[in-house]
């Protein structure tokens, strides 16, 4: 008798145990998806989001960029007063402050794409430094631009701010 009683209580557990854990397998499996789908959700209006302010930081590099090309940054800073040396000095200047002016969005690209803006920064300072070096320091502003012009025509690799122009402008295209 008391095996016929354990045998009709485990036809009714193992059974209920069964449905159980088939609830709470389906119920699991429920919440799982759920939850991807609200993070996937959380996601994509994150990047929505951000997407116009990382462009607008691939914009911003890339006028920093034409902006201190020495074609566009010479014509732009040179006064026909000035000597040599405060052409030189002025075109440092102004690439430090534009550099400084977008410090900021280097939070918004890649470190390889930072890292190429930084270094292109670097090397037309290093370029500028180095024509001025060239020159006599009692030689004109004039003399200099002409000198910087010379350097760039006779160049055969490409001028560090076009290389980190188009670092950024891949990056933009692989965001969009």
């Amino acid at each position: 008798m008391i095996i016929e009683t354990i045998l009709e209580v485990l036809k009714i557990t193992i059974p209920s145990l069964i449905v159980l854990l088939t609830a709470y397998l389906v119920i699991r499996s429920f919440m799982k998806n759920e939850s991807q789908k609200q993070e996937h959700q959380l996601r994509m209006e994150t990047r929505k989001e951000s997407l116009p302010i990382r462009l607008q930081a691939y914009e911003r590099l890339a006028l920093f960029m034409e902006r201190i090309s020495p074609y566009n940054m010479i014509n732009r800073v040179r006064d026909p007063n000035m000597t040599a040396k405060d052409l030189q000095l002025a075109l440092i200047k102004t690439i430090r402050t534009e550099y400084e002016h977008n410090l900021s969005q280097q939070i918004y690209v890649s470190a390889q794409t930072w890292n190429t803006v930084r270094l292109s920064k670097d090397e037309m300072i290093k370029l500028i430094n180095l024509i001025s070096a060239s020159l006599p320091p009692d030689r004109s502003g004039k003399e200099l631009s002409k000198a910087i012009f010379d350097y760039l025509m006779q160049m055969e690799e490409t001028l560090p701010t076009q290389k980190a122009l188009d670092v950024i402008n891949a990056e933009a295209k692989k965001v969009l």
